[in-house]
């Protein structure tokens, strides 16, 4: 058995939400604050537990922009782990037939056994080179790992 791992997650996509979380927070704080008094037009009254609900809006969507950055894959000997953002796969390489990186598409995908299609979004298509490095590496450890052993003489 090999000491090699793989392990991946995207790149960019987290730069963006890491970013852009607090912004939304700030937003959400700012509308708040300037939500104030009574508006004549609609009669609507903005008091402070609207502040409060309005800032906690921002934090539960900042907070959900954040499971962007969730999505992992790590690869060994035994197999493959794929998280995406609301589970995580765990896959032997028996079962894995190809992993495909089809031109135009998003992130890599695993062609299993039985025609099933797992996405790995941890690989994306933004990411570039590192996405390319990540698809050579686990396509490497795949026909390592997947080789059908020679039979006894």
């Amino acid at each position: 058995m090999s000491d090699d791992v793989l392990r991946v997650r995207p790149r960019r996509i987290r730069i963006m939400v890491y970013i852009a979380a607090p912004v939304i927070v700030a937003v959400f704080v700012g509308i708040s604050f300037s939500l104030r008094g009574t508006f004549n037009e609609t009669g609507a009254v903005f008091e402070t537990p609207d502040h409060v609900a309005m800032v906690l809006l921002g934090v539960l969507l900042a907070a959900g922009s954040l499971l962007l950055a969730r999505p992992s894959l790590e690869a060994d000997a035994r197999g493959v782990r794929v998280r995406n953002l609301f589970g995580t796969t765990d896959l032997p390489w028996g079962v894995v037939r190809e992993v495909s990186f089809r031109r135009g598409a998003p992130w890599v995908t695993l062609d299993l056994q039985d025609d099933d299609l797992i996405s790995v979004l941890a690989i994306q298509a933004a990411d570039k080179e590192h996405a390319v490095r990540a698809v050579r590496a686990l396509r490497a450890m795949h026909a390592r790992y997947t080789q059908v052993p020679a039979a006894p003489e």
